[in-house]
């Protein structure tokens, strides 16, 4: 376990902090303090790759890490917002669903000897959901403008998601067709 997987693991580790602060009700400022543990969560995902790649530290289980912790801490903060009647439950149906299906996609190249790096589409869907599920946190705390923008914004999410799931499947199923090109990961 070096840095980088332990920033990751972190992460992971913050979803059910981030859950009962948003869901319980036993928090004052919960918008605050959720929005700041988010945040704090959020964070690692550009610091474990940052220092794994300075400290020359990525690893299989990084690469395979990584995507899932993004997926658990969005798709944890998203139901919260449905819950808490912000968000759309069809859209988070949606992205959640690319996100299963992409994880599912990655386990099969995996089996297969194929690593899926992240693309720029996905990183660009990543980034727009924290800042989506930034501005609707935020949004509760008397901010109009806030909560308009995370409702653009989480169209722009799925928009990003379906065109992030059909460029993964497109290289993934080019890949094992023996099209792409012949080395043992698809990059983005």
């Amino acid at each position: 376990m070096n840095l980088p997987n332990g920033l990751t693991v972190s992460r992971i580790f913050l979803v059910p902090l981030l859950l009962v602060v948003l869901l319980t009700g036993k928090f004052k400022d919960r918008e605050l303090w959720g929005f700041i543990v988010f945040l704090a969560a959020s964070a690692t995902d550009y610091f474990d790759g940052y220092l794994a790649r300075k400290r020359l530290q990525v690893t299989t289980l990084g690469k395979l890490l990584d995507p899932v912790a993004d997926k658990v801490l969005i798709s944890a903060a998203l139901v919260a917002l449905v819950e808490w009647g912000v968000a759309s439950a069809w859209m988070v149906i949606l992205v959640i669903g690319r996100e299963l299906a992409v994880t599912g996609l990655r386990s099969i190249a995996s089996a297969q000897g194929v690593t899926i790096d992240a693309s720029r589409l996905g990183k660009a869907k990543m980034w727009t959901q924290v800042l989506c599920v930034s501005c609707l946190i935020l949004g509760q705390r008397d901010s109009a403008w806030l909560a308009s923008a995370g409702q653009y914004l989480l169209w722009a999410v799925v928009i990003l998601a379906c065109a992030s799931m059909v460029e993964y499947f497109h290289r993934f199923w080019g890949r094992i067709d023996g099209g792409a090109d012949s080395g043992s990961a698809v990059n983005g």
